[in-house]
């Protein structure tokens, strides 16, 4: 177990320690922590060559045993890829069987959505699809499924704080997602452990999950050594103006032990809310993927 700080007497549910489940090491160039994605038994992570946007790599961690590995890129059997741009945030949507991560690249010109089919350790581009927003392109930065049929499936978008709508016909390798706007996040005065955080409104948005059985969205965000998860209850594609931040769950990571502690990414498996983040200290890169102590979602 390691502690995110002193406990204090919550106002309300209160989770501020976390399980270390895994260490990311650096390889090659990638450096910094992006996208990151839950599954049933795995846990997948992406890193990028910091600042430059045009390597990756990807882990797959069992959230069981911590055993991580660095996935292979069957599409050119090298343990990196050029594909995913800064690859902030992804999501795994299952096609006809096979698993899929759909990974957002943040970039401004070629693809703000790439697909990834990935059997085992081992991952082959299957597509890649420009956004568009009012006819513009869109680069946003959190990706969530929603809802998969059998002719489409159904994503939340985030941007900042406001989330949109957009669809892909379930089989298709490309095309364009045309986004709509469904509602704002409320982020300033929002209640941490039942209090407000005076310059919360300056901390960094990151990636974002939507839970859409229980239609509750968990919004990481982050500075410095600090990092807070505001919780949204009762949001789903419908929803529109400013969704409140609960007031009685929040989520915050106050490290003493790390000069940088960015949550990067989160997503919920079996009830457990998993994340990755980016730590450091003048001693090195600690990046790691880890769980919130205590929690169970549902």
């Amino acid at each position: 177990m390691v502690a995110g700080g002193p406990a204090v007497a919550a106002q309300a549910a209160y989770y501020n320690t976390y399980t270390d489940i895994a260490l990311l090491p650096n390889v090659s160039c990638c450096t910094g922590v992006q996208g990151f994605a839950a599954g049933a038994t795995y846990l997948y992570s992406v890193k990028n060559h910091t600042n430059e946007d045009d390597v990756s790599v990807i882990y797959r961690t069992n959230k069981s045993t911590g055993t991580t590995v660095v996935m292979t890129n069957g599409t050119d059997d090298t343990s990196t890829n050029t594909w995913l741009g800064h690859g902030n945030d992804m999501t795994i949507v299952d096609i006809d069987g096979e698993h899929h991560l759909f990974v957002v690249t943040m970039a401004a010109t070629g693809a703000q959505l790439v697909k990834l089919r990935y059997d085992g350790t081992t991952y082959y581009k299957a597509g890649s699809y420009q956004i568009s927003l009012d006819g513009v392109t869109k680069s946003p930065s959190g990706i969530s499924r929603v809802a998969v049929t059998s002719t489409a499936i159904t994503f939340m978008f985030k941007s900042g704080r406001t989330l949109y709508n957009g669809s892909l016909p379930l089989r298709a390798s490309s095309g364009t997602i045309a986004l709509t706007k469904a509602f704002d996040l409320q982020v300033d005065d929002a209640l941490v452990n039942g209090a407000t955080v005076p310059d919360l409104g300056t901390f960094a948005s990151q990636g974002f999950f939507y839970d859409a059985t229980d239609k509750v969205l968990y919004n990481p965000l982050t500075k410095d050594n600090r990092s807070i998860v505001l919780v949204y209850r009762n949001v789903s594609p419908a929803t529109t103006g400013t969704a409140p931040a609960a007031t009685d769950l929040s989520f915050r990571i106050t490290s003493s032990k790390y000069t940088a502690f960015e949550i990067e990414g989160v997503g919920i498996s079996d009830g457990t809310l998993y994340f990755t983040t980016n730590r450091a200290n003048a001693d090195g890169s600690y990046d790691g993927v880890h769980a919130f102590e205590g929690y169970t979602a549902g």
